[in-house]
């Protein structure tokens, strides 16, 4: 993972033992939730997977959902946005829209729980959404070019959202979802 990344979390900055302890958690929420899936996942299931504490997990994960979020956006942020270098302003969209639908593509337990995860009430997760929020709209912003219409940035936030929730309920594959996403950008900006 990427410096800024690992030495900061939803609650505060962080030592490099700290960063390691948090790795660790992030790397057994995974493990976790493929065997017990995200209604099975505790955080003092993680704790004990990762080797520490509970009292520590919760010192920097105030929920499961905190904690799934966490892990979702250290994959954004640490995931290189692919080349913007593409002449046409819609293939570069697609190929971010297809970029961040395919993350956890190979991962279908951590995917539903992303999805359930992001969903909820939790502070820390508020913060997390409007993160990736964030990293989102400024990948679409640069895919488009210095002109981009902010409209058109916020249709294609909305597009990415409602196929992502369509996904994390079972409505289709990930690999589907990226597909309908790319003829849906297409249509949106042709």
């Amino acid at each position: 993972m990427s410096e800024p990344v690992t030495r900061e979390a939803t609650r505060r900055r962080l030592t490099a033992k700290q960063a390691d302890t948090v790795d660790r958690l992030g790397r057994s929420a995974v493990e976790v939730l493929s065997r017990e899936g995200f209604a099975g996942l505790t955080i003092r299931m993680v704790a004990a997977e990762a080797g520490v504490g509970a009292a520590t997990a919760y010192t920097y994960f105030s929920s499961k959902e905190h904690l799934v979020a966490e892990v979702f956006w250290r994959r954004l942020a640490t995931t290189p946005a692919p080349s913007n270098d593409a002449p046409d302003a819609t293939d570069r969209v697609v190929a971010v829209l297809r970029h961040i639908a395919l993350l956890l593509a190979n991962e279908p337990e951590l995917a539903g729980a992303v999805t359930s995860a992001l969903l909820g009430k939790d502070p820390d997760v508020e913060h997390l959404r409007l993160r990736i929020g964030a990293e989102i709209n400024r990948r679409l912003t640069a895919a488009l070019g210095p002109d981009a219409d902010p409209e058109l940035v916020d249709s294609l936030e909305l597009l990415y959202a409602g196929a992502l929730v369509r996904a994390g309920i079972g409505h289709a594959s990930y690999q589907q979802i990226a597909d309908v996403l790319e003829r849906s950008a297409r249509l949106l900006l042709s």
